[in-house]
């Protein structure tokens, strides 16, 4: 048989330990060897005490774990008070037995652990063990090695949430993911209180780590608030953080609640090397949900290059399309032909095209409403307005329409385009003619008898019975001629007559200009009007915001409206390391001269670039050989009243206001009236006058009223 090394080291300890205590007090007794055995000795008497005290069971083995000590202590005090070795070697004696009973007894090495155990050469009888107490949290029902482990850790827990594990399901080919379905401890109770910080506790992994979702009913299986499914993914989410899918980093960084598109998931991702573009389209999570979308918050999420020239989002419902191209898709030109403005029976032809290649079609006329259509342009100078006029009015001649075109100012495009068409002036006494005209022809058109029954009728495009042509009256920079001192009233008056009335007689209102609002010559009415009956082109305006304040009233969601940066360039490089080195910032790029909003009939507002007219060539391949014109029944009619003239002309006597009164009593002063059929009374213009008698001032006082 072995000794074990705690036995054979504690009797060696009393073999050398026993000689020192009958022979220290003796040969020196103020040997600090005395002092330490006496030490010992007390450290062993307060043992004793301590173990009677204690409530704890094992007090006699703790007495007995200490007596050692106190036995050596009380053997070097009664060495010490006897004389020499004592009678009959005493001291030698207690010593001897001293060593022995530690000997036999081994109290350090049998006792010092509660649960000690025995000596390899001794054999003990082994108890029979206990059968285990069933643990609620484990019950026997044949689960497998991993569910059994989770139940253990679960247990270890507390049990979290007051629930146990029903079953534990190894994710495939993963090693540490897996799906732990959970059911309340006890029967018909809600879980509550659960959360994934106590899952990930009991699991040792990350609070993110883990998902909690609701369990639907199966057959075989209950559902509802009294059970829980807990998805824990290590595995996962560490390849998710280093190389995550694009629908991962869709969900992580632009469908999150602090995304770019919150709510959103990815439907696919693809890309067309030939047109150098790559699309995402997305749809909402709750087909109830509208698209919130902030491009510029996407591409960081995505990081792509935030750039507002090769980035544009289109929403459609509750879809979106993000498509961010290499180059500025925009920047291309598209020559206008022929066969594009040539209008279809509809009377839809292209204008121009949108970022993702598809043609953008406008009408020379309303087919579904039976009726001409109004036109409304919008743009800051140089934005391509009168680019826009001349594929406009090239599509209408080509639908053998009657073109007029008025502007302020004379230029060099627009008298080119007055080649083409009937008739084109360039001051604001020409664009009031031209109203007042068309004014007049609405009352002729009224009473023209159709030929096939002799009885007038309401314009209906495309009928080759109707007797007249559309007449497409363009009004350039309207908001600078309905200011005119002279004029602007006269202008303002027949622009808001025609916008309401001239559509039953096949002629179309086509202002244009840099502002849209009713304190530049846009008046509600007139605005309406436009929008119901044209598709708006807006051009730049300066800045989105003005883009975008230019467009409310003519969609529904003006926050919608796409961005028109002044120029297309790629971002290059850091703008903040080139602060740093104190590098210059890149050169502009391309204009965006032609790019344009266009609002459709749905409200939705598309980005496009208009179709380009080159004004440097001759135009003539545009438009038709012969230039269309109005019928002599009409011309015969205008000139009975008078309008029909060289409008370039100065103003004649009694055109718009009555000539100065002669009468003898009066101070030479002109009433300027407002325009009513062929110059009726609606407005006044005074000179300041001086009041000296009542006289003058009762006709001061009318005066005022008729203002």
């Amino acid at each position: 048989m072995t000794t074990p090394p705690s036995v054979a080291l504690e009797r060696l300890a009393y073999s050398l330990a026993a000689p020192m205590l009958a022979v220290a007090p003796n040969l020196y007794p103020d040997s600090p060897v005395n002092q330490v055995v006496q030490l010992a000795g007390a450290a062993g008497l307060g043992g004793w005490f301590l173990a009677y005290k204690s409530d704890e069971p094992g007090a006699g083995r703790k007495i007995l774990r200490w007596s050692p000590l106190v036995l050596a202590a009380a053997v070097d005090v009664a060495a010490k008070h006897t004389t020499g070795f004592g009678p009959y070697w005493l001291d030698g004696l207690l010593a001897a037995g001293w060593a022995a009973a530690g000997y036999l007894v081994m109290p350090f090495s049998r006792h010092t652990r509660r649960r000690h155990r025995p000596a390899t050469g001794i054999p003990v009888p082994q108890p029979a063990p206990a059968a285990p107490e069933p643990s609620p949290a484990q019950p026997d029902d044949g689960a497998d090695l991993l569910t059994r482990d989770a139940r253990v850790l679960w247990e270890q827990a507390g049990m979290p949430g007051r629930t146990h594990i029903v079953t534990v399901t190894r994710h495939t080919g993963m090693q540490h993911d897996m799906t732990v379905l959970l059911r309340a401890s006890e029967a018909g109770r809600p879980i509550t209180g659960l959360s994934e910080a106590a899952v990930a506790a009991a699991f040792g992994v990350h609070s993110t780590d883990v998902f909690l979702s609701e369990v639907a009913v199966q057959p075989g299986r209950q559902g509802g608030p009294g059970w829980l499914e807990a998805r824990i993914v290590p595995d996962t989410n560490a390849r998710r953080r280093q190389a995550p899918t694009d629908r991962e980093r869709w969900a992580d960084k632009v469908g999150s609640a602090k995304g770019g598109a919150p709510g959103s998931d990815l439907v696919h991702k693809s890309r067309d090397d030939v047109r150098g573009v790559t699309f995402y389209r997305a749809k909402m999570s709750d087909s109830t949900d509208t698209p919130r979308v902030d491009l510029a918050k996407v591409c960081r999420g995505l990081s792509l290059p935030e750039d507002d020239s090769r980035a544009f989002v289109l929403i459609d419902g509750t879809e979106f399309l993000i498509s961010v191209f290499d180059e500025p898709p925009l920047s291309q030109i598209f020559p206008a032909t022929r066969e594009l403005l040539t209008p279809d029976a509809k009377g839809m032809f292209v204008c121009g095209y949108t970022i993702t290649g598809q043609p953008v079609r406008n009408m020379v006329y309303q087919h579904d409403k039976n009726a001409a259509s109004h036109g409304l342009t919008l743009g800051v100078s140089r934005s391509g307005k009168t680019q826009y006029f001349a594929i406009n009015m090239a599509a209408q001649s080509l639908d053998g329409q009657v073109v007029w075109l008025s502007t302020v100012r004379k230029d060099e495009k627009t008298t080119m385009l007055g080649k083409y068409i009937d008739r084109q002036g360039s001051n604001a006494l020409w664009m009031a003619r031209s109203l007042r005209a068309a004014k007049a022809l609405c009352e002729i058109r009224a009473e023209m008898p159709w030929s096939h029954d002799g009885q007038p009728h309401d314009y209906k495009p495309g009928d080759t019975r109707c007797p007249y042509r559309q007449l497409n009256l363009y009004a350039d920079e309207f908001m600078t001629a309905a200011a005119d001192p002279d004029f602007g009233e006269f202008i303002q008056a027949d622009g808001d007559d025609l916008t309401v009335t001239s559509l039953k007689y096949g002629i179309g209102f086509n202002p244009a200009g840099q502002s849209p609002f009713a304190h530049e010559g846009f008046s509600t009415k007139m605005k309406d009007n436009l929008r119901q009956n044209s598709r708006a082109v807006i051009f730049n305006m300066g800045s989105p915001g003005a883009t975008r304040k230019a467009a409310e009233g003519t969609m529904e969601n003006a926050y919608d409206v796409p961005t028109i940066p002044a120029r297309y360039s790629r971002n290059e490089g850091s703008a903040i390391e080139r602060a740093i080195k104190g590098e210059a910032d890149p050169e502009t790029g391309v204009s965006t001269g032609g790019v344009a909003v266009i609002v459709l009939d749905n409200g939705r507002a598309v980005l496009m670039r208009s179709l380009l007219a080159d004004f440097d060539t001759d135009l003539a391949d545009l438009f038709p050989d012969q230039v269309n014109r109005l019928t002599d029944y009409e011309i015969a009619e205008l000139t009975k009243r008078g309008l029909w003239f060289d409008w370039n002309e100065p103003v004649r006597p009694g055109e718009f206001w009555p000539e100065p009164d002669d009468d003898g009593d009066g101070d030479g002063r002109s009433r300027r009236r407002g325009s009513g059929k062929g110059g009726g009374s609606k407005g006044s213009s005074r000179r300041p006058q001086q009041v000296t008698s009542p006289r003058e001032a009762l006709e001061a006082i009318k005066g005022l009223a008729d203002a």
